[in-house]
């Protein structure tokens, strides 16, 4: 394990690609910036934090035989990574949000980007974002979702520390996806899923309103919502949100 720490970047994603791409880089380098300028979220989303109080890193890691048919699993093993290792704090009401937000008494706390190598078939690397409110306590009117652990539980956190936590889990995780446990990794996702099996209101990119209870995640990594009705309908990252 390799840990480059940096004190501003543009995102750490980006970094450790430009890296992969200009010379040999070994399974599990971590990129660690305490300031970065252009941090990217899910679907080209903003990441912005304040520097030096939170935590905002990505991991490089290869895979001998992870087909991308079963890329969820990859999501599954990370989220629970971050999430089991925020669990540690005794985070109220902690939960996992389809696909990998990290919320707490229903605010964002972590966030978690996915970008994969393809080789084939399979997944040959992954440069694995993650970025965590840890000590920050103001945040723009334009996050009304977003908190902190120190927001929540009123005191500061060691970063390092944590991101040792989260390494920890991250490596545990990691083999039981090299391993193939991907019932054991979906049960472990699906039993601390954000609003499983409760009826919410949903709400469809057109904004039409409707309806439903999430009941799983399926074969392609899709959100499986059951309708009123009974039908079951999958939807894809930004098809769907709680209106």
């Amino acid at each position: 394990m390799k840990i480059i720490k940096l004190d501003a970047i543009d995102s750490t994603n980006s970094f450790l690609k430009n890296l992969s791409v200009n010379s040999t880089i070994h399974d599990f380098t971590i990129v660690v910036a305490k300031r970065q300028t252009s941090g990217r979220g899910q679907m080209n989303a903003k990441w912005i934090v304040e520097g030096g109080k939170n935590l905002t890193f990505s991991v490089f890691s290869c895979f001998e035989n992870l087909l991308i048919s079963n890329q969820k699993y990859l999501n599954f093993s990370v989220s629970l990574a971050v999430f089991e290792a925020l669990s540690d704090f005794n985070l109220p009401k902690l939960a996992i949000k389809w696909p990998n937000d990290i919320l707490s008494v229903n605010k964002k706390l972590a966030g978690i980007l996915i970008e994969n190598n393809l080789k084939g078939a399979k997944i040959a690397s992954s440069i694995i974002g993650i970025g965590i409110n840890v000590n920050q306590e103001n945040f723009s009117k334009d996050l009304p979702n977003a908190s902190s652990i120190k927001k929540l539980l009123r005191r500061e956190f060691d970063l390092d520390v944590l991101l040792n936590e989260i390494l920890i889990k991250l490596k545990q995780k990691f083999e039981l996806l090299n391993k193939k446990e991907y019932a054991l990794l979906e049960e472990q996702y699906l039993s601390v899923l954000y609003k499983k099996n409760v009826p919410s209101m949903f709400k469809n990119n057109q904004n039409i309103l409707f309806m439903g209870k999430i009941i799983g995640v399926s074969e392609n990594g899709k959100l499986q919502i059951e309708l009123e009705n009974e039908t079951v309908k999958e939807f894809g990252v930004k098809e769907v949100s709680f209106a």
